[in-house]
């Protein structure tokens, strides 16, 4: 290897073996994607696979999920909703997480544990309270995209915090004190030392996030009306009550992953050096 090291072939092997792995429902997805309705109700995806020419193949699949799932609006709405979605929570975050690292007040420990309880607690269970506050009986938002910004920040924000609080403790403290030394603020210290240098961390973040409020169906089906929901929504109501759409699912699913595809590989190479340096020191 290029570090001198020994190259191991049996962890080659197995990297590969559980890369397979991991793959196989997505090859599974699509191969049925090109096959018919019958023809899939009939037999396996990997029969089509290993005999090809005995499958009843066709491309109407992606034509029916584009038209009958109206995903042209519903693909503005979702980036509409992700974008804000990923950016408000990482912009608040880094703050909290700038103050938790290098500046001093009472009760810091306490409120940064509260903080990691608070991620232990499942989203579920905070839908009905929020249905209540959002709704028409408090601030009267829900069915709007501000409403599914606030649930998300909400939400997203504790292991945002938590993640961007450890890689901040992993900087050196020294260039934060020479900072203060040349009379720099805090604001200042933040976005011109801690900012650029937390920048792995952010955008590692900022791919889960961005993953986490596309791929999002509960909040964005209670929280968002017909007209303004997001593309998920619209692939779930493909599928009928009686079975009816299932050939357009794998096709409409295939044809939603294609923004997060470009997200996560355009963000990659941060995303092992930001997740790793915030996990590993507390």
């Amino acid at each position: 290897m290029r570090d001198g090291r020994p190259r191991s072939y049996v962890a080659i092997t197995v990297m590969f073996l559980l890369a397979l792995l991991w793959c196989i429902p997505t090859i599974g997805v699509l191969v049925t994607s090109f096959r018919t309705r019958d023809d899939a109700l009939q037999s396996g995806w990997w029969t089509a696979l290993f005999n090809p020419a005995g499958a009843d193949w066709t491309t109407s699949n992606y034509g029916g999920a584009w038209t009958g799932a109206d995903m042209g609006p519903a693909f503005l709405n979702t980036i509409v909703v992700a974008v804000p979605g990923t950016v408000i929570p990482i912009m608040f975050a880094a703050f909290a997480a700038y103050a938790f690292t290098f500046m001093k007040f009472p009760f810091k420990e306490f409120f940064f544990l509260l903080i990691i309880a608070v991620m232990v607690v499942p989203i579920q269970v905070g839908f009905q309270p929020m249905l209540n506050l959002l709704g028409p009986n408090g601030l009267g938002v829900s069915g709007q995209y501000i409403a599914v910004w606030l649930l998300h920040t909400g939400f997203g924000m504790p292991l945002c915090i938590y993640t961007l609080r450890n890689y901040m403790s992993t900087l050196p403290t020294s260039v934060v004190e020479s900072a203060k030394v040349d009379g720099c603020s805090h604001y200042q210290t933040f976005w011109r030392l801690v900012a650029p240098m937390s920048a792995p961390a952010i955008a590692a973040f900022a791919t889960l996030q961005f993953l986490w409020v596309w791929n999002d169906l509960l909040i964005a089906k209670l929280f968002l009306k017909q007209e303004n929901t997001t593309v998920i929504v619209k692939l779930q109501q493909l599928l009928g009550t009686q079975g009816q759409g299932q050939e357009l699912l794998t096709a409409g699913a295939l044809i939603t992953m294609i923004v997060p595809l470009i997200v996560f590989v355009s963000l990659q190479q941060f995303m092992v050096r930001g997740m790793t340096s915030g996990a590993v020191k507390g």
